[in-house]
């Protein structure tokens, strides 16, 4: 073994969890690099067990290695006591697969899911040896590339990009891998001039060959390419059939527990239900939906490749799945004796969904979820969340009367035209469930009913029609929880019902990045600096380190978070076509506060211009 190798086995020893950064998985795809033309490490800004549970780097990691002429290896972030110990010793960042720096690959993919994880971005780049900004990069190193559902705003880490790619990354990357070798091959490859012929691959954005200017009251003034031949605007990259799209048969299995440790079985893209505050719900349109016996054949690889024993069906609303009896059915039949579970989530709570769980679920352990949103129905309109109390007071009684005792509520307080009233709807609902449990005569009851309550804070996401909205403040977060709290300490079940809510300060953080422009790309290396790695784990972040660099590089967060939005004020994320138009994310805005609700896209086309992408024809073209 070389003295690489070995001193990086040496160190391993005195970390925790190694298994971490060993690679040699089961179903790890292992290449000769010298027989390859291309180099790609995969990177998720994050632990390996949060990582590893992400089916996007699943889905890429097979699909780019399908590719004779291409390895794809992975990188996770190194917890911080290998971080400590790899700055100290001057250890380059390494991928799993071969152990060899990234530094020295052609492409360093991230997906961002979260804007907690940007600090990551930058230690990963760093600890890699790569510089932090794109503009300090030179032609040997490797071309860093960022897709995933943060890429919808990229430009509060534009600096750190030399691409973005803008929709879902089955489709484009092909095309940049082929101009890539063409431009080695034929001795064109300079960095500038890749970056300049990748810009008019269609998803691809650039953010070094456009400008930006603002007002003098800090909004955005002009977004622009410096050149004529790049588009002005980008347009996400969507996958039109999901059933001949690729999908892994192999996925990776862990050596050591993950957060989502089973087979994940993606079942439709995409989402119906048109909740104003969900951004997954309207960049992911339209909805496409992969065939039953596709989902069948992978089923069975993923289950015999990996010996997992839990299938989970993945989706935004996997109620909505037009086959679900008939693949639930087969899973039931072919699995259930073998001692594999069925794990499924994002089902609304239906006397068809509680028959399927009572044969798939021990009754008596697990909990059954509602996402109301919001406690009355005043606002659940507003939010167009398509859901009334009886429904869930129905779905509820429904699942007592068939043996659940335990019942999890999601809520977000803060959203628009919020009311007290609105917040104290909350506990009263949580207290009438409660009621509907014990009108269940007590020799039919599963024990004591158990309702957990949970509230996040809402952030006014991108592409939304709730991006027009001021968040609250911190304070006015917490005071809103705090009447939550004290509603349902006085209701009559009180002992029934338990409340936790999520941290203030980490929500106002992610609003300003969720948000944000380029002015906040300095703001973010200070952090970096400062230590404020890992900020979406608890133990973790300090809001602190986050107001001093914000204060350091002069910048007024409630410019980007407490401040009301024009109509006609040009967001920074304008630039992108995420299918969804802003003319009918405004009239959405309007029918908000107006308290109106939006029939699902299966009851009434409401004309949001994603069926573009099905070779429909858009409403706003018919205007």
């Amino acid at each position: 073994m070389n003295n690489k190798l070995a001193l990086k086995d040496e160190i391993l020893l005195t970390i925790d969890k190694p298994a971490r950064y060993i690679g040699n998985e089961v179903n790890m795809v292992r290449k000769n690099p010298e027989a390859v033309k291309i180099r790609v490490a995969f990177a998720f800004p994050d632990v390996y067990e949060i990582g590893m549970s992400h089916l996007g780097i699943q889905i890429l990691y097979h699909q780019f290695n399908l590719r004779n002429d291409v390895y794809c290896e992975r990188v996770y972030s190194p917890w911080p006591d290998l971080h400590k110990i790899m700055k100290e010793q001057q250890i380059p960042l390494f991928a799993l697969e071969t152990q060899d720096p990234i530094k020295d690959f052609d492409f360093l993919c991230m997906t961002l899911q979260y804007e907690l994880c940007y600090p990551n971005i930058l230690q990963i780049l760093d600890l890699g040896g790569i510089p932090l900004k794109s503009a300090n990069r030179t032609d040997h190193m490797p071309i860093v590339i960022g897709g995933g559902p943060c890429a919808y705003n990229p430009e509060p880490i534009a600096d750190f990009f030399d691409i973005f790619y803008i929709g879902e990354g089955e489709t484009v990357y092909d095309d940049l891998f082929d101009l890539y070798e063409q431009m080695k091959e034929d001795g064109s490859y300079s960095r500038q001039n890749f970056l300049h012929e990748a810009a008019k691959i269609p998803g691809l954005y650039v953010p070094s060959l456009y400008e930006v200017s603002y007002k003098e009251d800090g909004t955005i003034a002009c977004f622009q390419p410096v050149y004529e031949d790049i588009p002005t605007v980008i347009h996400r990259q969507v996958v039109e059939n999901m059933s001949e799209s690729v999908y892994p048969d192999k996925p990776l299995v862990p050596f050591i527990k993950v957060t989502q440790d089973r087979v994940v079985l993606e079942i439709q893209r995409g989402c119906i239900r048109g909740c104003r505050f969900c951004q997954a719900g309207m960049v992911y349109r339209p909805l496409r939906e992969r065939s039953l016996e596709m989902l069948k054949e992978k089923a069975y690889q993923m289950l015999t490749s990996t010996g997992h024993e839990e299938i989970s069906l993945s989706s935004l609303s996997s109620s909505d799945y037009t086959y679900l009896e008939e693949l639930l059915t087969f899973l039931i039949d072919e699995f259930k004796d073998k001692g594999v579970n069925i794990s499924l989530p994002s089902l609304r709570i239906d006397a068809f969904s509680l028959d399927v769980m009572s044969k798939v679920q021990d009754i008596r352990k697990s909990s059954l979820t509602f996402a109301p949103e919001a406690g009355s129905q005043r606002l659940r309109d507003v939010i167009n969340k398509g859901l009334t109390k009886e429904n869930i007071l129905h779905g509820a009684g429904l699942a007592f009367e068939g043996g659940w005792n335990k019942v999890k509520l999601y809520f977000m307080l803060g959203q628009p035209t919020e009311t007290i009233e609105d917040m104290k709807a909350i506990g009263e609902l949580a207290e009438e469930i409660a009621e509907r449990y014990y009108e269940i005569p007590k020799d039919q009851r599963n024990g004591k009913c158990q309702i957990t309550v949970s509230t996040s804070f809402f952030v006014p996401k991108p592409f939304t029609p709730f991006q027009w909205s001021p968040m609250c403040t911190k304070d006015e977060f917490l005071g809103r929880a705090k009447i939550v709290n004290e509603t349902i300490k006085s209701q009559l079940n009180k002992k029934s019902i338990r409340y936790n809510w999520h941290e203030a300060d980490v929500t106002m953080i992610e609003g300003i990045l969720a948000r944000g422009d380029r002015r906040l790309c300095n703001a973010l290396i200070r952090v970096y600096e400062k230590g404020g790695i890992f900020a979406a784990w608890s133990e973790f972040f300090d809001d602190q380190i986050w107001q001093d660099a914000f204060a350091e590089e002069q910048i007024d967060t409630d410019f980007y978070t407490t401040r009301a939005r024009q109509e006609d004020e040009i967001f920074p994320w304008d630039f992108i076509d995420a299918g969804v138009t802003k003319q009918f994310l405004l009239r959405e805005w309007h029918a908000a506060n107006e308290e109106t609700v939006t029939p699902n896209c299966r009851q009434k086309c409401a004309g949001c211009g994603a069926m573009k992408y099905k070779g429909g024809v858009c409403y706003e073209n018919q205007n």
